[in-house]
């Protein structure tokens, strides 16, 4: 089937990462990624370098207007941009130079990643030492911050590898913890109240809608237990990432909604760490790994046509931790899976 025949810009049997690699060279991550995620590659993260290289240090690069700085506690607003904002856009600079030279005459999809408004909200700091989680109008400035600073990085990604069908991943891991009021303040005595659903599935609708202005779709990933999948699909994302193990029937009926109505599902099957040495005999099992997604599409009553056009398969989060060798291997590992996947969808 051609590419304009598929329903989500990947295809079918597709694989890809969640964002952070192993390393401090770009070069080397791009390679790998490039390499072995030949038809879903993504922009690679390498927070092993330090500050401004984390997913939380990449995001702030991106904002228009605001600025911030490191502190002990994390990120801190500023009132101008310094050292460690520099730092954040020289990083993300490097890691899509090295994109560009190893997807030269790439054309598919390509996934690129960043902080969403409430795990970023969670994360950065007022210049009181609070976060700006507990600050409406500073959230409301945060997320508008955000959507501008996308929309100016998808462009370039754009100018950069023109044959590509952009792809924006959303990581929120703290989006829960916001809804459910379990976000600590800065003396870690009490927390910051759980934020109106209705409000938190606002924010993420209008980033949605502007990023799909360009045609982007968007997949929200969070690896923690608890995904508002529901919240998630009433927002308008096209594609909800997550941590299969950490699933639970509880989630069935949302889950079927979800992939009913029409959302793709980036399952995370493939732990991010392993502390065995190579060659790694958990990877010797593709078709095993996917067992799980089987079970719930049978458990769900789905038709297996949707199965490989709907299921993206991934780590279960990303690779940061990971030794080298099994972060490559893992890559590998998730493609033959959802090769798996396409070969025996019953």
């Amino acid at each position: 089937m051609s590419a304009a025949g598929w329903r989500f810009p990947w295809g079918t049997a597709a694989a890809t990462g969640v964002g952070s690699m192993p390393g401090e060279d770009s070069r080397e991550a791009a390679r790998t990624v490039a390499g072995t995620l030949e038809s879903f590659p993504f922009l690679p993260e390498l927070p092993a370098r330090g500050p401004g290289a984390d997913m939380t240090g990449r995001t702030i690069g991106l904002l228009v207007e605001l600025y911030a700085h490191v502190e002990p506690s994390g990120w801190r607003l500023s009132d101008r941009p310094g050292r460690d904002t520099r730092r954040a856009r020289s990083w993300l600079g490097e890691d899509l130079d090295a994109l560009e030279e190893f997807t030269q005459g790439y054309q598919g999809a390509l996934k690129v990643s960043a902080v969403g408004p409430w795990t970023l909200a969670a994360a950065l700091e007022r210049r009181n030492g609070e976060a700006v989680l507990g600050d409406a109008g500073a959230r409301r400035d945060l997320a508008a911050s955000l959507t501008e600073g996308l929309r100016s990085h998808l462009a370039d990604v754009r100018r950069r590898v023109p044959g590509a069908r952009l792809v924006l991943q959303l990581d929120e891991p703290s989006l829960t913890a916001v809804l459910r009021g379990r976000v600590r303040t800065a003396s870690g005595y009490r927390s910051h109240g759980a934020v109106d659903r209705a409000v938190v599935e606002g924010a993420l609708r209008a980033l949605t809608e502007a990023a799909g202005e360009s045609g982007t779709p968007v997949v929200v990933h969070s690896c923690g237990p608890e995904v508002p999948f529901g919240l998630l699909r009433r927002a308008g994302v096209t594609g909800i990432s997550f941590d299969t193990s950490l699933l639970t029937e509880r989630e069935d009926e949302a889950i079927g909604e979800a992939v009913e109505g029409g959302t793709a599902l980036f399952a995370g099957v493939v732990p991010s760490v392993s502390r065995a040495a190579p060659p790694y005999r958990g990877l010797s099992d593709p078709a095993g790994s996917v067992s799980g997604v089987r079970s719930l599409w049978r458990r769900l009553g789905l038709s297996p046509a949707l199965l490989t056009e709907t299921v993206v398969v991934t780590p279960a989060c990303g690779l940061a931790g990971a030794a080298p060798a099994y972060a490559s291997a893992v890559l590998a590992h998730c493609a033959r899976a959802a090769r798996s996947l396409a070969d025996n969808p019953e």
